[in-house]
């Protein structure tokens, strides 16, 4: 069932009451009094519901100074002007008051919709053709009669006919301009409600989406523990079975026949892959948390580049791939933990190789260049003239497989390999990128992917030199 005009008006108003000074601006009411006075020359003023004085089109009638002369008279026009004042006719009707001195005036409901808004009244104005009141005699006895009859006089002269002319006219103007007034609030309300509905929807949106990151958030710490408490717990007896499988390999239990030498190896070859797998676990732990220390001090790339060069080079020459290292003369220090950033490049060089067929290239190459400076970076000062600061660029170059230009990013996420199926070529654990990434930032430095054409990846660490200083 709708509701009456009345609540509607309520809904669309968010509840609140209407008021006339919320509907039209006080100027334009002015205005409006205002020539209507001059038109017909009677006082106008336009109140609100509440008693405030909206708009007031008078001015003060010659025939009310003199009785302010005296006292009884002071008493008689306050009495007059609070009885008009509290004047409070029925909606659609007029209400007449006369005036001690016989003078009339006018009182009109202003309202909308059913809401009583204000009250306008019209007067004081005389009708044609009378006279002044025998009570003023009464009032103010000394008063010069020739005097009373010329402010009498200046009285503004309206038929009873045209007084409700007057109001009518001015009631009209009214509904008008309440009705744009109106037309506003309900716009700005519903533009209002709108935004405060769209808030309270984001809102919830964003506290649901906060307990959900919270519990993101703490789930990843529970896993970060778990990998880090399973690694620790599963290392101890994994070094243990690599140290038996190494004695006995050796015949410290007694001699072993070639078979039982096969299983020994093939024993302590999967534990020691099982190690590194461990290690890396820890590793990942360490840097979720923020708990791997890195020991910094200045140092030159090309020989920590070099010696993962040589360490990787029986495994190059076993299957056939060609490992060299290329760098620049001169090079600058950078400010690092050289054993992280040998595991750095030593993932990136492996996973060349693994990923190279027999009879390709792997090259690490080492040279100077320049990295974004950060808003964290010491000596703020130079951003000034340049946003880069030096740095030590080491390309990884394969002729390999390489990475599809969709891979390139998700590579470096924890466990994800470009061949996830379970028949895969290659074998992994998908740690050793993820870990290169997280290494390579915690030294302030970027790890990115490129094309090698016409087949194969290269792999690009840039490493800043130590931060500048200003004395």
């Amino acid at each position: 069932m709708a509701g009456s005009p009345a609540s509607l008006l309520d809904e669309l108003t968010l509840g609140r009451a209407v008021e006339l000074e919320s509907l039209v601006d006080r100027g334009a009411l002015r205005e409006m009094a205002e020539s209507t006075r001059q038109l017909f020359g009677a006082s106008i003023r336009i109140y609100s519901q509440a008693g405030n004085l909206l708009a007031d089109a008078s001015s003060r009638p010659a025939l009310y100074a003199l009785l302010d002369q005296h006292e009884s008279g002071r008493a008689a026009l306050v009495a007059v002007i609070s009885a008009v004042k509290s004047l409070d006719p029925e909606p659609e009707h007029q209400a007449d008051f006369s005036c001690v001195t016989g003078a009339r005036y006018l009182v009109a409901p202003i309202s909308y919709d059913g809401h009583a808004l204000g009250r306008l009244i019209l007067g004081p104005y005389r009708l044609p053709d009378t006279q002044p009141s025998e009570k003023l005699r009464e009032l103010a006895p000394g008063l010069d009669r020739q005097a009373v009859q010329g402010a009498w006089d200046d009285l503004p002269a309206l038929t009873d006919q045209q007084a409700h002319r007057v109001v009518r006219h001015l009631s009209g103007a009214l509904d008008l301009i309440l009705f744009s007034g109106h037309k506003a609030l309900l716009t700005s309300n519903m533009h209002l409600a709108s935004v405060q509905e769209s808030y309270r929807e984001l809102a919830d949106k964003n506290a649901k989406l906060q307990h959900a990151f919270d519990r993101l958030k703490e789930l990843d710490r529970l896993k970060s523990n778990f990998l880090g408490t399973v690694s620790h717990e599963l290392r101890t007896p994994l070094t243990s079975i690599i140290g038996y499988s190494e004695m006995l390999r050796e015949g410290i239990a007694g001699e072993l026949t070639a078979e039982q030498k096969e299983f020994v190896q093939t024993i302590h070859e999967k534990g020691e892959q099982l190690l590194e797998l461990i290690k890396g676990l820890l590793d990942l732990s360490k840097l979720e948390s923020g708990t791997m220390s890195l020991r910094k001090s200045e140092i030159d790339v090309v020989p920590v580049v070099t010696d993962v060069a040589q360490t990787l080079a029986p495994a190059a020459r076993k299957k056939g791939v060609e490992i060299a290292v290329r760098s620049e003369p001169g090079l600058p220090t950078v400010w690092a933990d050289a054993e992280r950033l040998r595991q750095v490049f030593l993932n990136l060089s492996e996973n060349a190789l693994k990923f190279t067929p027999a009879g390709g290239r792997v090259a690490l190459t080492v040279a100077a260049s320049m990295i974004e400076r950060r808003a964290d970076d010491e000596g703020r000062g130079l951003v000034l003239f340049s946003t880069k600061r030096p740095a030590v660029e080491i390309r990884v170059i394969d002729t390999g497989i390489g990475v599809p230009d969709t891979e390139k990013e998700k590579v470096f996420d924890a466990f994800y390999q470009v061949d996830g199926s379970a028949t895969r070529e290659h074998e992994g654990t998908g740690l050793g990128l993820s870990i290169v990434r997280r290494l390579v930032e915690a030294h302030d430095g970027t790890v990115r992917v490129e094309d090698n054409s016409p087949m194969g990846a290269v792999f690009v660490v840039t490493i800043p030199c130590r931060r500048t200083t200003i004395a």
